[in-house]
């Protein structure tokens, strides 16, 4: 049996998109959460992983995607089955150390498992984004300025495992992208008043934080992020080159010209 991909789907557009661009691959949904590919899902709970694991070998799966949102599940530890009572203890230490922790050892424990994990932008290259203007005017000086007040806030907050966004307007920060996400973030800039925006409407900036293991949780924007963008007053938006998806791109890029924004990609 030759080897196969299999698509571990959660929530959002990235794993329909997947799917449609390789059709024979293995469709694994998970217990609770809602995904959108339609029909061929083969359903798993988090408490077992050792039947997950089973099956996707039996299946002669050699290479694991991890695609769409996903918050962290409630777990039932007295339907651990033997593998995942064996994990739990080593995924809980994680757990306290943040996300970017959590995923690392998700990923290593696939690896140890012998599945190859791939990332979604290896498999859709044009989900990223190359440095330039994507859509809109070029941003203005002082709207620079506060894409490198924002870089700078970022970088400074990477090593916490903080979040992936900032909005600055006019170099004040008016918010960071913390576990509540990138909705919460840009719905608190909205209601800000504007006298807390020097003038300005301000930018936001989304950017993997470093060190970041892109092949799970790689930043993204979508159409309602542009949406919720232009709610917030904001300028425009700036992502970094090569290291965050746009989804839904052509959706994305009408979005953003309707809406009088930009969007740039920048290294960072």
């Amino acid at each position: 049996m030759a080897a196969r991909l299999a698509l571990l789907a959660c929530s959002g557009a990235l794993p329909v998109q997947i799917a449609q661009a390789y059709p024979d691959a293995i469709r694994i949904g998970f217990s609770g959460v809602t995904n959108n590919l339609n029909g061929g899902v083969q359903v798993h709970r988090f408490e077992e992983l050792g039947g997950l694991f089973s099956a996707l070998k039996s299946q002669a799966v050699d290479r694991v995607v991890f695609a769409g949102a996903l918050s962290r599940p409630s777990l039932d530890p007295s339907s651990f089955d033997p593998v995942m009572q064996k994990l739990a203890p080593r995924l809980m230490a994680s757990m306290q150390m943040g996300d970017d922790a959590l995923l690392r050892d998700v990923i290593a424990i696939f690896e140890e498992q012998g599945f190859a994990v791939v990332g979604a932008h290896e498999l859709l290259p044009d989900l990223t984004a190359s440095e330039g203007m994507q859509v809109g005017s070029a941003p203005s000086n002082a709207d620079l300025d506060d894409v490198a007040r924002a870089w700078d806030i970022l970088m400074a907050l990477s090593p916490l495992d903080v979040g992936q966004g900032c909005v600055v307007a006019g170099g004040q920060c008016l918010g960071i992208e913390t576990v509540q996400g990138t909705d919460a973030l840009l719905q608190f800039v909205a209601a800000t008043p504007e006298k807390f925006r020097r003038n300005c409407k301000g930018v936001y900036v989304k950017a993997a934080k470093r060190g970041q293991d892109l092949r799970v949780d790689m930043p993204a924007i979508g159409p309602h992020t542009i949406t919720a963008a232009a709610r917030a007053g904001l300028a425009g938006l700036v992502i970094e080159a090569d290291k965050v998806m746009v989804l839904d791109r052509d959706k994305t890029l009408q979005a953003v010209e309707e809406a009088g924004l930009f969007l740039a990609a920048k290294v960072l």
